[in-house]
């Protein structure tokens, strides 16, 4: 057995027979009368306590740490105590990831997770305590997407504390526990017809953005932090290697999303544009931070700049030109005097990515094409996004057969 149980109400003397006797101690019927003793792996002393009567128990918690010692299990009992809260404090605070991922999950955490687990301590948590959990967002109301961030900022907070050694394994990756379920909601690609409406509306200024993100699925990030030298116009390429993005509020040049990067197709009309754009338009070059406020100083020579000849700015696009674009081509409700336009989540950028992956997949492109323009990290994203949108394969069974099994006379 690991350890020794220390009786606090009695003592052993040697008496003036030279026998050893059993004698009350100073302590004797106050205060808890067993203390379980042991030496973790570390080298240091760990105890607990019990009271009169207990000496059963106290056995039992030493055998039940001498058999998580002897499995790899063992946790330090002051460890396990510590609240998911407290940890995940700690854990986000020794991040050197990007700050502004920080701050995002951060605040998911706090908003989302804290509320519902944040005091329990990492030694009691059980699959059932996370099934509680999911549940819990699932019926919040926020869209299953965002359930999922949340969900995952979970996993990979008691990731950590598994490998700190504050609870033997993580309750998140247990078979009976589900990531939040992600509703059926089914991606509605835009037409052409809107797409070259909403083109036109726009001012002269940001119109090829509508091509850049319609003739090659890049997001809206990419498209304001593109280059010239991303562009091979010889090849018919674009090389997408970074994007524009904020850190705590502060405008930096980052890799793209995932940190994939890809070299999507130019076909001929979009480098058309943007050899019209740019001729109209200039480059211009812009100095930022990479990744990070503080970060090594990146000069390139944007495409798409803002009039006082700076970086455009997504909030200032959105509102001033996009949502006015759209309106203007039927596709929000035209704004009212004194009032703010109405909101277009799907109907953002995004939609014109949409539309390029439509476009290539009822063109017979491939999933793994599609994935690697679109800058997916796994083709399992692409599929289970734009599945529905693939041409029906019901029509070329029939026809397949139907060929095969006509009449001779009535072949070829």
């Amino acid at each position: 057995m690991a350890g020794h149980i220390q009786d606090r109400w009695f003592k052993t003397e040697t008496g003036p027979d030279g026998k050893p006797h059993r004698v009350k101690t100073d302590r004797h019927g106050t205060g808890k009368r067993y203390r379980a003793r042991y030496t973790a792996p570390d080298g240091a002393e760990k105890s607990q306590s019990y009271p009169d009567r207990q000496k059963r128990q106290a056995e039992q918690w030493l055998a039940n740490i001498e058999a998580d010692m002897s499995r790899g299990q063992y946790i330090d009992p002051a460890a396990a105590k510590t609240t998911f809260q407290e940890f995940a404090d700690r854990w986000l605070a020794s991040q050197t990831s990007d700050p502004n991922t920080q701050a995002s999950m951060k605040s998911q955490l706090r908003l989302h997770a804290f509320p519902l687990i944040g005091a329990r301590p990492l030694g009691s948590f059980q699959p059932s305590h996370i099934r509680e959990f999911v549940g819990a967002l699932e019926t919040s109301g926020m869209s299953g997407s965002y359930a999922r961030v949340i969900f995952s900022n979970v996993r990979a907070v008691l990731s950590a504390a598994v490998d700190d050694g504050h609870l033997p394994r993580n309750p998140c990756a247990a078979q009976t526990v589900r990531p939040p379920a992600i509703g059926a909601k089914r991606v509605v690609p835009w037409r052409l017809e809107r797409v070259l409406a909403v083109r036109a509306a726009l001012t002269e200024r940001y119109r090829a953005t509508v091509d850049v993100g319609a003739g090659c699925g890049l997001r809206q990030g990419e498209i304001l932090g593109l280059a010239v030298d991303a562009l091979d116009f010889e090849s018919g390429t674009v090389h997408v290697t970074q994007q524009l993005k904020l850190s705590l509020s502060k405008p930096v040049f980052a890799p793209p999303k995932g940190g994939t990067l890809r070299d999507v197709p130019l076909p001929e009309p979009v480098a058309d544009a943007l050899r019209a754009h740019m001729k109209r338009f200039p480059p211009v070059e812009i100095t930022l931070p990479w990744m990070k406020v503080g970060g090594p100083p990146v000069t390139k020579r944007l495409i798409f700049t803002s009039t006082s000849d700076s970086i455009v700015w997504r909030g200032m696009l959105n509102e001033d030109y996009w949502k006015p674009a759209l309106a203007a081509a039927g596709v929000i409700p035209v704004r009212r005097r004194g009032e703010s336009h109405a909101s277009a989540r799907e109907h953002g950028m995004h939609a014109l990515r949409h539309f390029y992956a439509s476009v290539l997949l009822d063109a017979g492109e491939s999933i793994k094409a599609v994935s690697e323009y679109l800058g997916h990290s796994d083709p399992g994203l692409t599929l289970r996004v734009y599945a529905h949108l693939m041409p029906d394969s019901r029509h070329r069974a029939r026809k397949a057969i139907g060929d095969l099994f006509k009449p001779q006379d009535q072949q070829g």
